[in-house]
């Protein structure tokens, strides 16, 4: 590829990587310190706004007087604009620049959470939810260039693995300043937060550029045939994931419509990506064995980071835990988070990346495995143990996962980097989303399964329920004075109460669940490296050789 520009006359240690990647000139203590605070702060506002959101969604129906089917939406929207911009950011650092996308991104993420401060409906709610998701898709990749400056070229690799992780530090400090952000105001001030933390990174970016790298030409004409079918399957999968749970699979039409139509184009656009010389995805590469295993791999793994943003979370949120009782756990989870990023850095290396993975899934099997015998009577710290595990499993796989997969696409060739980041993003995401769904239905079916079984067991004639009813009547004997009122409260607040206990039950089952598909996966991790290492390969051949013989 011709470059666009003239290339600097670099030194060997100071040239880019690839094309689109800054280059690393030597930098004074004062301004790799720089690259690194820019880091952080960009890379937490990818995902600092929508977690901000995810973490007060029921707070914030409330507040804008929303259907749950509306609040998810805000989700949606996020999502469906963040898969689709990562089709294109990669290839457009490398035309464009990096900067410059982040310019535009920041830019109009900035000017629509301040619109929406002034405006505040559901369209300029969405608005925003869609510019934070194009915002992200630039902020992921400019947080890992702009910490890979903050040390000299040799420490590349334990960068690297910081910067891809920064992510993960968004959902724990959105529990942390939700409380504090709600205080004294209404949902304005999330998105005060947000417009201005948009705002610093826009100038943080302006002001301390990176340095330059190599542009060359790559986008085609196709490309952008295939984005557009891409991106309206892929959104439309993504809607079909958010609200198939509330308005169930099975009992609404669009939501199978939608479906099929996403399919028809998705595999549409990978077809016409199949017969390209110069395709935007590599439909064979991706399709072969070692990329499948890949995928699958990376699927599971994100899968079991569910146990805990969604398990633990909706449970806490069923005994009645809001944002002020969890803060403290959600202390804990953040000092995981950082001591699984700091493990897999500090361990950086060819040899310890499947050891880092092993460590990171029996990490999260730990922690399904130890909360599957909670009761209604446990409070947030309760899962302290069981959830700093968690977080060090999760901030530890994201490293060694990416580090796997560009040495796979680097030896393939640098037009199979995008296909890999591309890849590796919709894994991560539908991941999140498919496993929020499927735990989210199997828990909502073992809920009505045991509310039926203990509702069924509540009979006025049976003296621990006449004991308990004659309870609950005294408690509303002071506000209520009709016999019959007090019955009735008294029976509904029985009811309720079996039906948090059921739905205490399923989220055990949940736990159960995601600690079995932790050791299945596991167990085929183990199995695929025991049958890749030589000697193994060396005792099985030769009896496969034998046997025809005998």
């Amino acid at each position: 590829m011709k470059p666009l520009k003239p290339i600097p006359d670099w030194e060997e240690h100071e040239k880019p990587t690839l094309p689109g990647s800054a280059s690393m000139p030597w930098h004074p203590p004062h301004r790799r310190l720089a690259y690194a605070a820019v880091a952080l702060l960009v890379g937490l506002t990818g995902g600092l706004g929508n977690a901000l959101i995810s973490a007060n969604l029921p707070w914030i129906t409330g507040q804008m007087g929303l259907q749950a089917s509306e609040a998810s939406w805000l989700v949606a929207a996020y999502l469906m604009v963040n898969v689709s911009a990562n089709l294109l950011v990669f290839k457009f650092r490398q035309e464009y620049g990096i900067r410059l996308f982040a310019e535009i991104g920041l830019g109009v993420y900035a000017v629509l959470a301040v619109l929406h401060l002034f405006v505040g409906n559901l369209t300029t709610t969405l608005l925003v939810r869609a510019g934070s998701g194009f915002a992200a898709a630039a902020c992921s990749t400019l947080g890992t260039l702009y910490m890979l400056q903050a040390l000299p070229r040799k420490y590349v690799g334990q960068m690297l693995v910081v910067g891809m992780s920064l992510s993960t530090l968004a959902t724990p400090l959105a529990w942390l300043l939700s409380p504090g952000l709600l205080d004294h105001g209404e949902w304005q001030n999330l998105y005060l937060f947000e417009a201005g933390l948009a705002l610093c990174s826009f100038a943080a970016v302006v002001v301390l550029k990176l340095p330059p790298g190599i542009q060359i030409k790559v986008f085609e004409r196709t490309d952008f045939l295939t984005f557009a079918l891409l991106a309206p399957g892929l959104a439309l999968l993504v809607a079909v994931l958010s609200q198939g749970l509330l308005h169930w699979w099975f009992d609404t039409p669009w939501l199978g419509w939608a479906l099929a139509l996403a399919v028809v184009l998705i595999t549409t656009a990978l077809c016409i990506e199949h017969q390209r010389r110069n395709p935007l995805l590599q439909v064979r590469w991706l399709m072969g064995p070692t990329m499948l295993r890949f995928i699958a791999g990376a699927f599971l793994i994100r899968f079991l980071t569910n146990e805990q943003n969604y398990g633990v979370i909706n449970m806490l949120r069923t005994v009645g835990m809001g944002p002020d009782q969890m803060a403290p756990l959600f202390a804990v989870i953040l000092c995981g988070v950082v001591a699984g990023i700091v493990v897999s850095a500090l361990t950086f290396g060819p040899k310890a990346l499947i050891p880092q993975l092993l460590a990171s899934i029996i990490l999260l099997c730990s922690a399904a495995l130890l909360d599957q015998h909670r009761t209604s009577m446990d409070r947030p710290m309760d899962f302290a143990l069981s959830q700093f595990l968690a977080a060090a499993g999760s901030g530890m796989f994201m490293g060694p996962l990416m580090l796997i997969g560009i040495r796979q696409a680097m030896a393939r060739g640098l037009n199979h980097i995008v296909s890999f980041i591309v890849i590796l993003s919709l894994t991560q995401s539908f991941a999140g989303l498919a496993g929020s769904a499927l735990l989210g239905s199997y828990q909502l079916h073992r809920g009505h399964v045991y509310s039926t079984a203990l509702v069924s067991r509540i009979e006025a004639t049976d003296p621990q329920v006449a004991h308990r009813l004659q309870q609950q009547q005294q408690a509303y004997a002071r506000l209520l004075t009709d016999p019959v009122q007090q019955k009735a409260q008294a029976t509904a607040a029985l009811a309720a109460t079996a039906r948090r206990e059921a739905n205490v039950r399923a989220f055990n089952d949940v736990f159960a669940l995601s600690g079995w598909v932790a050791i299945c996966f596991l167990s085929w991790l183990l199995l695929e490296v025991t049958l890749r290492n030589p000697r193994i390969k060396q005792a099985i051949r030769p009896g496969r050789a034998s046997t025809p013989s005998s």
